[in-house]
Order: C-alpha cells, then sequence, then structure tokens
C-alpha cells in the first residue's frame, strides 16, 4: 500500500483519531498559532503542505479570518474532506493534489505550514524541502512546522514510543485505529532527530530557527526568513517582544 491509499483509507475517522493520538494536541496547534508573526487582520498567504483534512488550516484561519490558502496533499480523498470542511469559504481556499516534494516557486507566501506530514520524507528530501520552503517564502516570510522528532537514543525512543502507547490506549480509541496507526508508523515513519531538523532549516538559509514547543517526540518548529526586527506586520506576541 502507498502513503496515499494508507492515509485515503483512513479519511474518515482520521480527524477524531489525530486529537485521541496526538500528546498536547490543543497545546501543539494552539502554540504553532501563537507565533505566527502576523497581525491577526493581516490577509497572508498560506501554503499547507500535507494538508490532509485542513485541520492546521482550520486553526490558522480561525485567527486569520482574512487569509488565503493553497492546501497541497497527495492523498485526494484526504484534500476531499478539506473541500468540505471549507466549503462555505469559496476561493479563499485552493486545493492541489500533489507530491510537495516537487515544489517550484519564489515569494509566493507569507506563511508556509505542515502537520505530521515531513516525518515520511527521508532526510535528504527534508532538507532539499526546506530549501524549496525558504525560496518560495516572502521576504518576511515564516515556516512554522508539527511533526515527530526522533529520540537521540534507543532508550529516549523506547521512552517515546512507550508513552505514545499508554496515550492512545487510554484515549477512547479503538484497537483498529490504534493498530492502523501502527502500520502507518512502522511503514511510513522517517523520523528525524531533532538537532538534524534545525540545522537542515538553517543551512537552507532561515535567520531564526527554533522549537517553540516539545511534547515527548512531537513538537513545534518555527523559522523566520528575515529576523523578526525586519517584520514589519507582527502578531501581538512579536510586537511585545520589540518594545
Amino acid at each position: 500500500m502507498t502513503i496515499d491509499q494508507a492515509f485515503n483509507a483512513s479519511t474518515p475517522t482520521y480527524d477524531d483519531w489525530m486529537q485521541r493520538a496526538l500528546l498536547g494536541y490543543s497545546d501543539l496547534f494552539g502554540n504553532a498559532v501563537q507565533v505566527i508573526p502576523f497581525a491577526k487582520d493581516q490577509p497572508i498567504h498560506v501554503l499547507d503542505l500535507g494538508a490532509g483534512t485542513g485541520s492546521f488550516s482550520q486553526h490558522v484561519f480561525n485567527s486569520y479570518p482574512n487569509a488565503e490558502f493553497v492546501l497541497m496533499d497527495v492523498a485526494d480523498k484526504m484534500l476531499g474532506a478539506a473541500r468540505e470542511r471549507f466549503r462555505d469559504q469559496g476561493g479563499r481556499f485552493q486545493y492541489e493534489v500533489s507530491d510537495y516534494r516537487n515544489l517550484q516557486g519564489k515569494g509566493d507566501y507569507d506563511l508556509v505550514i505542515s502537520s505530521l506530514s515531513i516525518h515520511h520524507l527521508l532526510d535528504t528530501e527534508k532538507s532539499s524541502l526546506f530549501k524549496s520552503i525558504f525560496q518560495l517564502l516572502k521576504p518576511a516570510g515564516a515556516f512554522i512546522n508539527i511533526d515527530q522528532i526522533r529520540g537521540e537514543t534507543e532508550t529516549l525512543r523506547r521512552l517515546n514510543w512507550n508513552r505514545w502507547l499508554k496515550h492512545v490506549h487510554s484515549s477512547g480509541a479503538t484497537e483498529e485505529q490504534i493498530q492502523a496507526s501502527i502500520e502507518r508508523r512502522t511503514t511510513f515513519d522517517k523520523d528525524a532527530l531533532l538537532s538534524d531538523q534545525i540545522n537542515w532549516l538553517k543551512q537552507a538559509g532561515f535567520s531564526d530557527v527554533d522549537i517553540v514547543y516539545k511534547n515527548f517526540f512531537l513538537g513545534v518548529f518555527l523559522a523566520l526568513k528575515e529576523d523578526i526586527v525586519n517584520i514589519d506586520s507582527k502578531s501581538e506576541l512579536f510586537t511585545s517582544l520589540s518594545k
């Protein structure tokens, strides 16, 4: 089974599963939206990579109602669910059934986002993608990635796995959901070390890179194309820092 087939098959229960499966679901997305470095009323142009059913875009749209989005994913049924989610938003949302490893363009977006997707790439592909994202962003653009992190040692990797298993078994998820997720993780996941992901983002050209939230093997990465003092329209968080 290919990755698009696997995730297409999970579409009907995917959103429910993610809320049960992710450690700190609300904190992951809450922190990701909080560090977006733009004013809430700004009509930012957003690209969502591996958008799936559009959950990350939904969180961003809730805080940035004037934003416009392009949602990209290889799984057409997942994007079909996203179309249904945003069916009343008209042309504000566009959809591309496409492999984001083939990204092209320059200076098209204010913000690129991704959640629980890039860890499916080989390490060389991750590094190459970060360079493409850097090129796609406008001069004061930002990249925010919610993703998995490989533990530095076998002991830490075992700790993360056991913590996750304990969490999902207590979340109310069905055994079928859990086993399907384990199969996807063991088949498709290629988690990278925290230090490697930070270094690849820096090597891509981003001036400010950090992990702004971490919960065991899950984290929120922030990468800014220019130093924050050069960004004209700032979120409340960044405005307070600049005073």
